[in-house]
């Protein structure tokens, strides 16, 4: 029995230290998993924030028809997509387009109206034994070698025209299987695929003009590409299916390499784009780090075979790396938690955000006499809401400071260099809501003085100056807003969109109140909001 002590004990030592080096080999295992796991939620948001932010731009285009009742000349429609600078700004779209549906037969009709508004002769195409046809009218940016694209009748294709048929039974946004597109518009053939939205019909008394339906083309590498390649770079590798994983259904595989071979890590996730599931498989590429080395599990058992006294340390060992493989665990279930919120958050804010932009553009639209007018005072007044937007974000949407909302919207109106005095008061942090609402009245509030007021003429007629008040536990900020110089002033006979604009920040968003006072030495406002 003696004899045999030296070899059970090795034996059992043995034993032990390779079900210790098996226990640290799972830790180890499972803190890569949960590390990369946190890598595919990030770039799981980078992605649906860039299809979001694409596809609100077909919405916007959708309210763009609707406020002119679905009646948009090539010019106008020309227009809109120029000003959206859609090459500079949204990458992986490659355009956008209308569809007017027309029944077999009444071809004619649209032929006709393609030789007016884009000035080509193009007869519609190609041959269909469909009860309708979808011919394309519009598409921009419209580029010379894509004017062969005008005429072609996407409802004679089977892919197309399963998404068409989609969009127009339930009034949603379809997209199209992947497919080989720039076929007919004279480009080299690109992989991607296409997100129709029907036009909905008008509201107003006038009838609306033809049925038709917008489109997005995408180009996919690009696309993802650009939501992948934002810094930090993520070390994983991309491959995006429609559906099945399978070869044919493959709309994007990214080009830096998996890591194959033993502990290969595969995460799958599914998102629902445009009424179809697409299937993301992730997989971590060399530059991933896992956060252990994987040969501390070996040099555990070796360690364990030639030393019995390292049993105590290897138990130290094993307690101490499942206490971190658990605290790694617990840090990565409470970030997954907080990414989880702070998306939510920002879908929230986007709709809002969203919805404060389609009105705008609605009561820009009926107050402006042409389209340049239209584009002109609505570029401004999206540049002054991303004024305030990107105080909030330097800030991390925690508060912003009003002397600086002022500087920079007063400075988009008269220029950078401000005068001294022009500003006065204390320093007052605004909310997310009181940014928003405040940037865009002072926006109004410098372009009606730079058209109409002696501040047009010299920036020193103009005097804002604020404090704060406090009754109790409530505090407000009272601004007053001054112009001087100004000759025969008299109060407007009719309420303008940027005075409407104006009131309804502050009175409904802000619950506070606005005085207007039309005095011989010039324009006095007040304003009187309360503060959190």
């Amino acid at each position: 029995m003696k004899k045999l002590f030296p070899l059970l004990t090795f034996l059992a030592v043995a034993l032990i230290s390779m079900v210790m080096a098996g226990f640290a080999y799972f830790a180890t295992q499972e803190a890569t998993r949960i590390k990369f796991e946190a890598t595919v939620d990030d770039a799981i948001s980078r992605i649906e924030t860039r299809l979001d932010l694409h596809l609100t731009l077909l919405k916007a285009t959708q309210a763009f028809f609707a406020v002119h009742n679905n009646r948009v000349s090539a010019n106008e429609f020309r227009a809109f997509i120029s000003a959206l600078d859609i090459e500079g700004s949204f990458p992986g779209l490659r355009g956008i387009g209308f569809l007017q549906l027309v029944d077999v037969g009444s071809e004619a009709l649209v032929e006709r109206r393609i030789r007016d508004e884009q000035g080509v002769e193009r007869q519609i195409y190609p041959q269909s034994d469909q009860k309708w046809r979808a011919p394309v009218v519009f598409f921009e940016p419209l580029k010379p070698s894509s004017d062969t694209l005008l005429g072609f009748d996407m409802f004679s294709e089977p892919i197309r025209r399963q998404a068409i048929e989609a969009t127009m039974r339930d009034d949603t946004q379809h997209a199209t299987a992947p497919m080989m597109l720039g076929g007919n518009s004279g480009v080299e053939p690109y992989p991607g695929f296409i997100v129709f939205s029907r036009l909905k019909a008008g509201t107003s008394g006038e009838a609306s003009a033809a049925p038709g339906v917008l489109y997005a083309a995408f180009q996919a590498s690009e696309l993802f590409q650009t939501a992948l390649r934002r810094l930090p770079l993520l070390p994983v590798h991309l491959e995006i299916y429609d559906g099945a994983i399978e070869a044919q259904n493959q709309i994007f595989t990214s080009a830096t390499p998996a890591v194959t071979g033993v502990g290969r890590i595969v995460d799958i996730r599914r998102l629902t784009i445009a009424g179809r599931q697409w299937t993301l498989q992730f997989e971590p590429t060399t530059a991933f780090s896992p956060p252990s080395s994987r040969a501390i599990p070996v040099m555990l058992g070796l360690f364990g075979l030639l030393l019995a006294g390292a049993i105590a340390l290897v138990a130290r060992y094993k307690e101490r790396a499942y206490d971190a493989a658990e605290k790694l665990h617990q840090t990565a279930e409470h970030s997954l938690v907080e990414k989880d919120l702070m998306l939510q958050e920002m879908k929230h804010r986007i709709k809002n955000l969203i919805t404060r932009v389609l009105a705008i553009a609605r009561q820009t639209a009926s107050h402006s006499a042409d389209v340049k007018e239209f584009s002109d005072s609505f570029a401004a007044r999206l540049q002054a809401m991303a004024a305030s937007q990107d105080m909030l974000t330097r800030s991390r949407w925690q508060k912003a400071d009003l002397r600086e909302l002022l500087r920079i919207e007063l400075g988009q109106v008269f220029g950078k260099d401000l005068p001294e005095g022009l500003l006065s008061g204390p320093q007052v942090l605004l909310d997310e809501t009181a940014t928003q609402a405040l940037g865009l009245t002072f926006h109004e509030l410098a372009t009606n003085a730079l058209k109409y007021g002696e501040a047009g003429n010299s920036v020193d007629a103009l005097k804002v100056e604020w404090r704060v008040e406090r009754a109790g536990r409530n505090k407000s900020l009272v601004l007053n807003w001054r112009e001087s110089g100004q000759a025969d002033l008299k109060e407007p006979a009719t309420t303008g969109f940027g005075t409407k604009l104006i009131n309804m920040n502050i009175t409904r968003e802000l619950y506070g109140s606005i005085d207007r006072r039309f005095l011989p030495s010039g324009l006095q406002v007040e304003i009187k909001v309360p503060l959190k």
